[in-house]
């Protein structure tokens, strides 16, 4: 049975606020330390997104599918969903790709950190830690983005169906004679 409207904007909501959860549990630029917990941290937030990311493309998936084997014409809310969460997918990626970036240089400050002393390594983590932060922000951006344009799928209203304009033929047109 398909959602009603006010599911389906509940639907995209839903998934907006779970992605806004991911973006809110990334550290902030002065809470970032080269240390095991920001890697615990990136491990749990890459399974969340990972997980997002499946049901974003299985829901497309499985709602193309009804569509092509409906002999019924979805509606209106019901297509604007699908695209929406089929929409969200790409930017829900590049957040994903962002935070797997990340991964990336927190395991070079984390090689880093075991290399002799001196201003190269120095100037090494500076950059490091730098590009960690900018592929945390990055990953902020693109996950607001995809739950902002989830949030303005939902909130967009079906509008009410224009009343029918009766045929000139079904009215009833009063003759005036001189």
């Amino acid at each position: 049975m398909p959602l009603s409207d006010p599911d389906q904007r509940m639907l995209l909501h839903d998934v907006a606020d779970r992605l806004n959860t991911v973006a809110d549990r990334l550290p902030l630029p002065d809470q970032i330390r080269p240390d095991p917990a920001l890697s615990e941290i990136l491990d749990d937030e890459v399974r969340h997104l990972a997980r997002l990311l499946g049901f974003l493309a299985g829901e497309s998936a499985f709602r193309h599918r009804a569509a092509a084997r409906s002999s019924a014409r979805p509606t209106t809310t019901v297509r604007r969903t699908t695209l929406a969460l089929a929409s969200a997918a790409e930017p829900t990626g590049l957040a994903l790709a962002a935070l797997s970036a990340a991964v990336h240089r927190l395991g070079q400050l984390a090689d880093l950190a075991h290399q002799a002393p001196g201003a190269a390594r120095d100037r090494a983590i500076t950059t490091e830690h730098q590009r960690l932060e900018d592929h945390l922000d990055d990953s902020r951006i693109y996950l607001a983005r995809a739950a902002k344009h989830l949030r303005a799928a939902a909130d967009t209203r079906t509008p009410p169906a224009a009343p029918a304009v009766p045929s000139p033929s079904t009215t009833t047109t009063r003759s005036r004679s001189r």
